[in-house]
């Protein structure tokens, strides 16, 4: 299975909130090994340090700052480990070139974020056939580009 996960989906691995438990299910049962890409790596990075000022999740729980850290040094070992996250490279010309395209069908009429763009353009630039959020707006971007969400 080809899966993209986007960070509002990884980001659940390393918080423990309501939709964790949903996430580990999916992951035992399908055992993807999701591409970490530029985007998810520094999104990630950023939506911890977001957890401690403004919080998490639709409860908005706030985080300790060393939790924080504890998170993000596990998300590090396990790009190291390569068991479930891997590095991956892709050509941003590619991104780009399928950012606008969909941009162009989709933003006018549903309004999309251009993070949700970037995470369906790279799902589709690495020929992933499964894009895993539990934003429902990512979600929504996804089936209109062809792709299996969860």
């Amino acid at each position: 299975m080809s899966v993209y996960a986007d960070t509002n989906f990884v980001t659940r691995f390393y918080l423990e909130r309501p939709e964790a438990n949903e996430a580990q299910t999916l992951f035992e049962k399908h055992k993807p090994v999701f591409p970490v890409t530029w985007l998810l790596r520094v999104e990630l990075i950023n939506a911890l340090q977001q957890a401690v000022f403004f919080g998490f999740g639709e409860e908005q729980i706030r985080i300790s700052a060393e939790l924080a850290s504890t998170c993000q040094q596990h998300f590090r070992d396990d790009l190291r480990e390569k068991q479930f996250l891997n590095m991956t490279d892709i050509p941003m010309s590619e991104v780009t070139r399928l950012f606008e395209e969909i941009s162009l069908r989709h933003t006018a009429k549903h309004g999309f974020r251009a993070y949700d763009i970037l995470h369906v353009a790279s799902a589709l630039a690495l020929k992933c056939r499964t894009f895993w959020s539990f934003d429902k707006r990512a979600n929504k971007l996804a089936k209109l580009e062809g792709l299996k969400t969860i």
